[in-house]
């Protein structure tokens, strides 16, 4: 495997997981707990985990050659996106928790109104924390762009699979697919690589 392919794999893996974790959620009525709930959960665990290496290459390519501004705004990006990833992966392990501890999906409900009850675990860890995941990713997209270090277009992407992704739960498989279109040849060969892309 060459070292483009290895770093197409890279920014190709957490977006085919969120995608599977989207599609798994779909053939899930009940919604936990069992398999799928927890085949789910860990997919969605390892796709945001996957977008670590993601944001650093990011925010490598906006600050490359770049003045300190830039490189506080890359890092503004992957600290953000960092934060969200810490966020999220923080919900996946408490949403795997309580499916392994209950029965059925009232018991699930009453684990998680006692875990959301606690004070700013709701906003940290379940609204505002988990939003900085695609803050961070916004922001390092759209200072690419205007960097001409990667084509408008993909921005636009990112931003229709933010925007399926937050109407619905159910449109989680499409968000993933475009944030696989506009991240999986980006750079060319890969982030933390200057390069322009039209």
């Amino acid at each position: 495997m060459t070292t483009a392919t290895m770093r197409r794999s890279t920014l190709a893996a957490g977006p085919i997981c969120m995608t599977v974790y989207g599609l798994i959620r779909l053939t899930d009525e009940k919604h936990g707990p069992g398999l799928a709930w927890s085949a789910g959960h860990l997919a969605l665990l390892a796709g945001v985990l996957c977008f670590v290496p993601v944001f650093r290459g990011l925010s490598r390519m906006a600050a490359e050659g770049r003045g300190r501004g830039a490189r506080r705004l890359a890092d503004a990006g992957f600290a953000a996106g960092l934060i969200g990833v810490v966020a999220i992966s923080v919900q996946a392990g408490i949403d795997l928790v309580v499916g392994f501890l209950s029965e059925d999906r009232a018991a699930m409900q009453v684990l998680f109104e006692r875990v959301q009850s606690r004070p700013m675990m709701e906003p940290v860890f379940y609204s505002v924390g988990p939003m900085l995941f695609y803050v961070g990713l916004l922001l390092l997209m759209v200072q690419l762009a205007v960097l001409r270090r990667a084509g408008a277009w993909r921005t636009v992407v990112i931003v229709a699979g933010i925007a399926v992704s937050m109407v619905s739960l159910d449109l989680l498989p499409l968000g993933g697919l475009l944030f696989l279109a506009a991240l999986v040849t980006l750079g060319s060969p890969a982030p933390g690589v200057s390069s322009r892309d039209s």
